[in-house]
């Protein structure tokens, strides 16, 4: 049976009720707390469930990519954000690279600073923007 979050107007304390489809909307509603009826429904969060493949192309969308290169703080966001949808562990390295950006630095700052991170080409594993993004 669902539950409904009310919130009452008279001695402004929050409460759950449970009510039945049928008895929605017919039953009087009063203040577990001060018996008042003077309440309002309150409107919870609403969670959306989503694929894999529709978060991560969220992630590919251009418009998301647009300006990343003259921004680092937007950039360590989505670096961020891509982190969360992908849902591995990328490492301390990564985590440190992210906050870095967020931070204001460029990715030539961090790279000079933590050469040990780049990968194979002296690359840090940031990825490079196309300029058609």
């Amino acid at each position: 049976m669902p539950s409904y979050d009310f919130h009452c107007l008279n001695c402004k304390k929050r409460f759950k009720l449970i009510i039945s489809f049928k008895d929605y909307g017919k039953k009087e509603v009063h203040c577990p707390f001060c018996q008042s009826m003077d309440v309002q429904r309150r409107i919870g969060k609403v969670r959306i469930s989503r694929s894999d493949d529709s978060r991560l192309e969220d992630l590919s969308d251009p418009d998301a990519l647009e300006g990343l290169d003259e921004n680092p703080q937007s950039m360590g966001r989505m670096l961020r954000k891509m982190k969360s949808q992908v849902g591995e562990d990328a490492g301390p390295e990564f985590d440190e690279v992210v906050g870095r950006l967020e931070s204001g630095e460029t990715p030539d700052q961090i790279e000079s600073e933590m050469p040990q991170m780049g990968n194979e080409s002296g690359q840090l594993p940031i990825p490079e923007m196309d300029d058609e993004s």
